[in-house]
């Protein structure tokens, strides 16, 4: 049984004692411990049940690659599911419990499927669930969904906050220990700016319990005095509880940064998510653990020989009193040491190797230890714990020799660097045959802008084991990334000395024995949370799955939430003896950012409740929300619908608002439209390719009406283009398209032409937009003064800059009514001064403002269309009559090559028309034209469809626009359009063009 140690426990601080709860049971732990640690001192070894097979599950670890340990933390608001016990800190008042059992983590009615574990291997659900058809819906589906996942999904609001920080730094360094350490401390030297993260609580990683001595002083003081350096020098942050997530391209980096998980705070972010941009990346992420695959290696009890003389050395906890070690490695012999020292007793180690000689081996016979080589565990004897190892012959196939009683198994399968990081953004490994690993490939490192390597890894990582060579790995890497970035030689920081070791040769173990039997190898577990098994993954490689990655998705190997960080290479391995092939040639999985989960909340950081999309306004927003304002949303703004008087429905403000277009004048806030400015000296070309029709060839000083096309044809965007300069244009855009419109130009200059001479900003918040609407526009702007702007002066489709009444301002003549318009453009912190001088000086001449279901009912009389009604994704130019707005003289642009296509030429597609029910009634959004006949389907034939449908004031009657086959060639046909009531309503066929169609009334 684990129990709490007399001594030991270097990180804790026994005179704080805490108290917590696991499963409503309460216990005690002190001020340093983590989850794990306090829950083996308590002697619960019981923490949790495996996915499939619900088996007991231990704790096998001490950090971030721990498998079972994964609990419910927290209540209400603070409760998280699948945390890891050994990663979280203990803190008074902590409540776990854990997961994926009923009705009890001891008595688990789950279990019975450990017992039918045959008719469930690997894959199986590809097999079955499918017959009888209805039992899919009614039967397998909702027990599916039942037993997925492992924690319970929270229910209450998150009752914390979190927040971003972004960082420009030269060198980032991942990791804490001795060798990230010594690369800062060697890139500090030279003066570059350093960031340091270390994922755990506490600096120097595995060295001050396995490290020995370092420049002649025990491990914990040499990481003390260098933490204490670098935390004194002003180019140089140190931040702990930090992990590396993930490395991206050009050195963006994420870091996820644990703030108060060990003391909970209100009114304080829990997490910090760092986004940071550095020019060079330095990980020294260490290396993990690997176990063994010998039968009952997943029983509470079998744990990491690393982890065993962590909870040793580090919290003070025996993981148990009779401890037999299993190696075929020197590593592990050092916790047989440690639990010697805490007066443990170590029955016997147990070494695959057949001679194995060295000093740590030496030395563990002198201490009268008994050493077993060329021996493996055969099995491992108990139900919910260990109760004794079976031991047998490495070589043979599981015959038992001797069973050894004991309550703990220490494995070690040997170490393999963390590889993660290097991996994100592309660095290559290799396989190191001496070692049994794979390593990074210095050679082959994540590439930059300019080609250059912008990750070096070290240490551990890069798999040097030995403190003396992870020292002078680290020194030599800190040196190399200054160089890089500096272009200086490194400063002349001597290398941190430590005694080389001589360890003997690791022998490569992927089973023991290595020729079991089929029964012992159903019971070899490679991934602990998932029950994937050594026999799962034969079995997939006898089906045909020769792809690692096949395998890893048939068997589920490396799914869990630790992502294979323990049960990966050796899964690897497995496959690679079943195929008959080398471990090089099978390959890896890929590895993918974050390094370990990360809460959702730090990803949203602050964007949440009323700032989860910020809502947009213009800066005339308050005036129209005190003036009857009857809102809508349009794209992330908030746009007036209409403005109701007293007593006046919307549908009576939008008659009265379009009659006082057509009559006199109206003002509209038309601040929303995109403005994205391009500049350079390609931009004229760069245009000529985003639009339909030609840009280059505009003048300085007029506009031009343009179409945006996708690759595939299909018309995305609209609006008005100016050139407002010899190398410089304005592109308005719809006010929902804004950012996609600009995020797709910027797509194609960084992917496509990233070599043409071309800068593009999105301006639409930085200006106010106003229109000025109606046959007494003129006047308006005549009587606030400052500018001409009679038809000579500013004819249709041109701009002009100047003042009104002292506000800087630009003005376009254009329109989107028909009617006399002129839209002014000033800087947003003039806007509603402008808006106000308009309303008072258009007070005269009965100007109203005017919203945006007028200002739709105003473009559809014209026949304008509009993004999003007229096109819906599926419309090219050519179907809504714009073969005018496409050039003939362009070599290219986007969509010339798909709108090509036969499909797009095809008659039979529907054009655009104007339609008027024969009855004067306004046609229901969205109604199809019936045609004669029904489909397969059984459902009316269709001919068309309506795009747009209003009530026109002007006309006085309804009016809409629609698509319908051959619509352009059946003017004055009536055609019988669909009722949500089930009948139909009469239409003809007639122009879009509603009003004026010479244009008369815009151009005056």
């Amino acid at each position: 049984m684990s129990t709490r140690l007399g001594k030991g426990g270097r990180l804790l601080d026994r005179s704080r004692p805490l108290e917590f709860t696991f499963n409503g049971k309460r216990m005690k732990g002190y001020q340093g411990d983590t989850l794990a640690s306090a829950l083996l001192a308590n002697g619960q070894t019981l923490v949790g049940r495996s996915f499939k097979y619900h088996r007991p599950r231990g704790i096998v670890a001490s950090g971030a690659e721990e498998p079972n340990a994964l609990v419910n933390l927290g209540r209400d608001g603070r409760f998280e599911p699948n945390q890891r016990a050994t990663t979280q800190e203990l803190f008074d008042g902590l409540t776990a419990e854990s997961q994926n059992h009923w009705p009890s983590l001891e008595f688990d009615v789950g279990v019975v499927n450990n017992y039918a574990s045959k008719f469930l291997p690997a894959g199986f659900y590809y097999k079955t669930f499918m017959a009888p058809r209805p039992a899919w819906k009614h039967v397998f589906e909702p027990f599916i969904r039942k037993s997925a996942g492992l924690g319970r999904a929270p229910v209450d609001r998150d009752a914390d906050i979190y927040e971003h920080f972004h960082l420009h730094v030269d060198i980032l360094v991942i990791g804490g220990g001795i060798a990230g350490l010594t690369a800062a401390k060697q890139a500090a030297a030279t003066g570059a700016s350093v960031l340091v993260v270390e994922q755990t609580a506490h600096w120097g990683g595995r060295a001050p319990v396995d490290a020995g001595e370092i420049d002649g002083v025990p491990a914990a003081d040499w990481v003390k005095n260098a933490v204490e350096l670098l935390k004194s020098a002003d180019n140089v942050r140190m931040v702990s509880r930090c992990m590396g997530s993930g490395v991206y391209d050009h050195g963006s980096v994420l870091a996820y940064e644990r703030l108060t998980d060990h003391a909970p705070q209100d009114d304080t972010p829990r997490h910090r998510l760092w986004r940071i941009r550095t020019k060079h990346v330095i990980t020294a992420t260490g290396a993990i653990e690997r176990p063994l695959s010998f039968a009952g290696n997943d029983l509470p009890g079998v744990m990491l020989a690393g982890a065993v003389r962590d909870y040793a050395v580090n919290w003070g906890v025996s993981a148990g009193d009779r401890t037999v070690v299993v190696t075929n490695n020197d590593d592990a012999y050092r916790t047989a040491f440690a639990l010697l020292e805490m007066g443990l007793e170590v029955p016997a180690i147990v070494d695959a190797r057949t001679t194995p000689q060295s000093p740590l081996i030496e030395k563990a016979r002198a201490m009268g230890i008994r050493v077993e080589t060329g021996r493996g565990v055969a099995k491992v004897k108990g139900r919910a714990r260990v109760e004794g190892v079976a031991i047998t012959t490495q070589a043979g196939e599981g015959a038992v020799l001797e069973t050894i009683p004991c309550d703990v198994v220490a494995m070690s399968g040997g170490w393999s660097p963390v590889v993660h990081l290097w991996s994100h953004c592309g660095g290559k490994l290799t396989w190191d045959e001496t070692q049994a690993f794979f390593r990074p490939d210095r050679t082959k490192a994540p590439t930059g802008d300019k080609g250059q390597p912008f990750v070096t890894v070290v240490g551990s990582a890069n798999g040097m084991l030995g403190t003396a060579e992870v020292l002078a790995d680290a020194h030599a890497g800190g040196g190399a990334a200054v160089a890089s970035v500096t272009g200086q030689e490194p400063a002349t920081v001597p290398v941190p000395q430590a005694e080389v070791e001589t360890p003997a040769p690791i022998e490569p173990v992927w089973m023991m024995p290595q020729g079991a039997s089929h029964e012992l190898r159903s019971k070899m577990w490679l991934d602990y949370q998932n029950d994937v098994k050594v026999s799962d993954v034969q079995l997939a490689a006898r089906e045909g799955y020769e792809s690692v990655e096949h395998t890893k998705r048939y068997t589920t190997l490396g799914m869990a939430t630790d992502q294979g960080k323990l049960s990966n290479i050796n899964g690897l391995a497995v496959l690679a003896q079943s195929l008959n092939a080398e471990i090089p040639a099978v390959g890896t999985t890929t590895f993918r950012p974050p390094y370990t989960p990360i809460s959702m909340g730090s990803i949203a950081g602050e964007a949440r409740g009323e700032i989860f999309q910020p809502l947009r306004r213009t800066p005339m927003d308050d005036w129209h929300d005190s003036n009857g304002a009857y809102w809508e949303p349009v794209g992330h703004w908030r746009r007036p619908y209409c403005y109701r008087g007293v007593a006046e429905t919307a549908a009576e403000a939008v008659i009265r608002e379009v009659k006082n277009v057509r009559e006199g004048v109206g003002l509209l806030d038309a601040s929303t439209l995109g403005k994205i400015l391009v500049r350079g000296p390609d931009a004229g070309r760069f245009l000529d390719m985003m639009y339909t029709n030609m840009m280059s060839t505009l003048k300085v000083g007029r506009c031009r009406y343009g179409l945006m096309c996708s690759e595939n044809a299909f018309l995305m965007d609209d609006g008005v283009v100016a050139r407002v300069g010899e190398d410089e244009w304005l592109c308005h855009t719809t006010s929902g398209g804004a950012d996609h419109i600009h995020a797709h130009m910027e797509e194609w200059l960084q992917t496509e032409w990233w070599d043409w001479k071309v800068y593009t900003a999105n301006l639409t918040e930085q200006y106010a937009q106003i229109g000025v609407v109606g046959p007494k526009a003129r006047e308006v702007l005549e009587l606030v003064g400052g500018m001409d702007v009679s038809k000579e002066t500013l004819p249709f489709m041109a701009w002009a800059d100047g003042q009104l009444d002292g506000i800087p301002v630009r003005i376009y003549r254009i329109s989107f009514s028909g009617e006399l318009s002129f839209e002014i453009a000033t800087k947003a912190g003039y806007g509603r001064a402008l808006w106000d001088k308009l309303l008072e000086a258009g007070r005269v001449f009965g100007v109203m403002p005017y919203g945006t279901e007028a200002l739709h009912v105003l473009r559809a009389e014209k026949g304008f269309i509009m993004i999003g009604d007229e096109s819906d994704g599926t419309v090219i130019p050519q179907d809504l009559g714009l073969d005018w707005a496409i050039s003939k003289k362009k070599e290219d642009f986007i969509g010339k090559r798909a709108q090509e296509r036969s499909h797009f030429a095809d008659p039979e597609r529907w054009k655009l028309v104007g339609l008027e029910t024969t009855d004067g009634s306004v046609i229901e959004d969205g109604a199809y034209a019936v045609a004669p006949g029904e489909n397969v389907n059984g459902q009316r034939n269709v001919q068309g469809r309506v795009t747009s449908t209003y009530w026109s004031p002007t006309l006085n009657r309804g009016i809409a626009m629609g698509l319908v086959a051959h619509g352009p060639d059946r003017m004055g046909e009536v055609v019988e359009f669909s009722k949500v009531d089930g009948g139909t309503v009469a239409a003809k066929i007639v122009s879009p063009v509603f009003y004026d169609p010479e244009g008369e009334k815009q151009n005056v």
